[in-house]
Order: C-alpha cells, then sequence, then structure tokens
C-alpha cells in the first residue's frame, strides 16, 4: 500500500468516525432512554474493554505472548475482585510484572 492510499484511508476512517458520532446527537431521545440500549451500551463496553486488555497481554505482533503480562493481569483481576481501589490493582499488576521480569521471568 502507497504512502497516499495509507494516508487516504486514516482521513477516510476519521471523517466517518466523526460523522458516526455526529450521527448520534440525531438519535430521537426515546430510543437512548429504553432499558434495552442501556444495557447493550454497558455491555458493549465492558466487552470491547475486555477484549482490549486480553489482545494487549497475550498478543506480541501476531504471535501469542505469554510472559509476565500474563500472571500480573491474574493480580490485578484478585485484586479486582476484593475490591481493591484502582490505584492499587494497576500499582499490584505493575509491581508485579516488574518482579518477574527482574527475575528473568518473562
Amino acid at each position: 500500500m502507497s504512502e497516499a492510499a495509507l494516508w487516504f484511508t486514516v482521513v477516510a476512517a476519521s471523517l466517518l468516525c466523526l460523522a458516526i458520532k455526529l450521527a448520534g446527537h440525531y438519535v430521537p431521545q426515546h430510543w437512548i432512554a429504553s432499558e434495552r440500549v442501556s444495557r447493550t451500551a454497558g455491555l458493549v463496553t465492558a466487552a470491547l474493554l475486555a477484549a482490549l486488555v486480553v489482545v494487549q497481554t497475550l498478543a506480541d505482533g501476531q504471535a501469542l505472548a505469554l510472559d509476565a503480562r500474563v500472571p500480573a493481569l491474574g493480580v490485578a483481576a484478585v485484586a479486582l475482585a476484593l475490591r481493591a481501589p484502582f490505584i492499587v490493582v494497576v500499582v499490584l499488576a505493575a509491581a508485579t510484572a516488574a518482579g518477574l521480569r527482574a527475575l528473568g521471568i518473562g
């Protein structure tokens, strides 16, 4: 793909995203107010966040990467299950990954 085609694709995708966001302002209020739409929006948000976390944790390019990030994610999941504050979850996960890497694991 040439550089011009790449930039065209980036600009076209950006304009499409802008158009979709602007179209959201014209959706009738009673569509948004329904319980089903609210529940679906919440579930889609959680699913997208979970997918992002999994991809960022387990992917290295197009290969599967099992390194210090995996146990760090496990520690974060346990901390979240125990209802730890978010900053504590982040610090525990970072410390786990750093400690494992310092030991030469991952």
